[in-house]
């Protein structure tokens, strides 16, 4: 951070998103407990939070979220994770508004939108309930966000807010409507989706949506793909004027900039974890039960990974390559995902039908071609990054994907990794990797042959060019190149007022 911008940095920030860094719940026993919240973003903003003064507004998750707020009179609660300390102010909303929020509208409606999810022949179907869901649930749980946001940044001259993701996109305008004056930075952790895709929204819907988002300074996207993206859904749907060279949209409330930050990894990190006892001791079972060759996923089961198309394209590379019929195993480590969502229950029942035909077609009496198990277990993920052979990411888009990055990082193997072309994570790797249309399976299929038979040498050059990749940039850097950013925004800001 520049020396100019001291004084600035110095001052509180506001980190906004709807799950906080960790959340409270009674165990067995009735004692309250906290965990620490699901998803890669408390990873990816810790080093943010370790270096300033930050505050984190989220929405209260539990009936224990609420209890703890209350019994704190309101005020940020105090947490300690893995040696990083959070202030926390969480956010109650009416229990009726959040479900639709969060069930109706957030998940599956965005996010199918930006993972180009719907089967448009037969859904979605927007109907009075969907509208009132966005006006009584989405917008409501937004506001109740906004008014916190404003009531803490009361007093401050050029609060910076720095929002987070697809729950919060109409919040911005609102913040910006009482504070014109904030500083406001909003980061989208998705794929941000073509024009097209939004027209599933109801006009004054998507207009709402966006000029909510265009109440923020600066945007930022995992990709220049996405920036782009979004520039041309302002143009087409919008009609505003937008700038491809400068990446920036010029609207009624002024000009918003458009920037991609891809997210790294802190590859140091989890090469500690690699070596610990707990790693340790889950790659025995890794070993005792590898045959010639391991490929391997680890996801969410979760209809934007395309796990089924994955399990299909290493169906067909075993009927066309029976030579290796028990010689290879595909580990599939599946997390559960929304399994609230029938979709996603759905999609998991298909994922383990499909698994026992593949395995009922090629298995013999030892050997099950393909090991599902569906449990999240953090040890055991890194136990199997280290020993792939192929690791496939084949998703169908993905806004990053980080296990892209995580498994070569620490792979002893020269483990080769097939790569959808469509995923975040692609923009940087792309010339280390096999590259794959997720929908066409005999790629894949010939993409799996192509990375048992390797050459070695192949092997270690392309994973020597992942590693390199990878540990050229670190979650700091991510953090850093958006406060280079702010820093920039706020002396022009503070340029123009001063006037000449």
């Amino acid at each position: 951070m520049n020396a100019s911008n001291e004084n600035e940095s110095s001052q509180p920030l506001t980190i906004v998103s709807n799950r906080g860094p960790a959340k409270f719940e009674l165990d067995d026993d009735g004692e309250r407990t906290m965990t620490r919240g699901g998803g890669g973003l408390v990873t990816a903003l810790s080093s943010l939070v370790a270096d300033r003064d930050a505050l984190w507004i989220a929405s209260a998750m539990t009936d224990e979220d609420i209890a703890m707020t209350e019994e704190n009179d309101f005020r940020p609660i105090d947490m300690e994770l893995n040696d990083v300390h959070y202030k926390v102010l969480m956010v109650e909303s009416e229990q009726w508004a959040y479900d639709r929020f969060y069930n109706v509208v957030a998940n599956p409606i965005l996010w199918f939108i930006q993972h180009y999810l719907w089967d448009l022949s037969n859904a979605p179907d927007i109907r009075e309930s969907e509208r009132r869901a966005w006006d009584e649930g989405y917008q409501v749980v937004n506001r109740d966000i906004a008014d916190c946001v404003i009531e803490q940044i009361k007093g401050r001259e050029q609060p910076l807010v720095m929002l987070h993701d697809y729950h919060l996109y109409t919040a911005p305008a609102m913040i910006r409507e009482a504070r014109p004056d904030a500083l406001l930075h909003h980061f989208v952790h998705i794929p941000w989706s073509q024009p097209d895709s939004w027209r599933v929204l109801p006009t004054r819907i998507r207009e709402e949506l966006l000029n909510g988002l265009l109440g923020n300074d600066i945007i930022g996207f995992h990709t220049s793909t996405y920036c782009h993206n979004f520039l041309s859904c302002c143009r087409r749907l919008m009609g505003y004027e937008v700038d491809y060279d400068e990446v920036s949209v010029t609207h009624p409330g002024g000009k918003t900039l458009a920037r991609a930050y891809p997210l790294s990894i802190d590859a140091e990190r989890l090469r500690r974890v690699a070596v610990s006892p707990e790693v340790t001791e889950a790659e025995k079972e890794v070993l005792a039960r590898r045959r010639e060759h391991l490929i391997l996923r680890v996801d969410r089961a979760d209809l934007s990974k395309n796990v089924l198309r994955g399990f299909t394209a290493f169906d067909t590379f075993l009927e066309q390559h029976p030579e290796f019929r028990e010689k290879v195993t595909f580990v599939a480590h599946l997390q559960p995902s929304r399994q609230d969502v029938p979709e996603y229950a759905e999609y998991l029942e298909r994922i383990e039908a499909l698994v026992a035909v593949v395995n009922h077609r090629h298995g013999t009496t030892d050997w099950m071609p393909i090991d599902l198990r569906v449990y999240e277990n953090f040890n055991e993920a890194v136990a199997r990054y280290k020993h792939f052979d192929l690791l496939m990411v084949n998703a169908i888009f993905d806004g990053m994907n980080l296990v892209a990055k995580e498994a070569p990082a620490i792979n002893l193997r020269d483990g080769v990794v097939m790569l959808s072309e469509n995923t975040g994570s692609h923009e940087e790797l792309q010339e280390h990797v096999l590259t794959v249309n997720p929908f066409d399976i005999q790629d894949q299929a010939d993409t799996i042959y192509r990375a048992l038979t390797m050459p070695a040498e192949e092997r270690r050059t392309r994973a020597d060019g992942l590693r390199r990749v990878i540990d050229s940039r670190t979650p700091s850097d991510w953090i850093d190149e958006q406060v280079v950013d702010i820093d920039a925004l706020r002396d022009r800001l503070t340029e123009a007022s001063d006037g000449p």
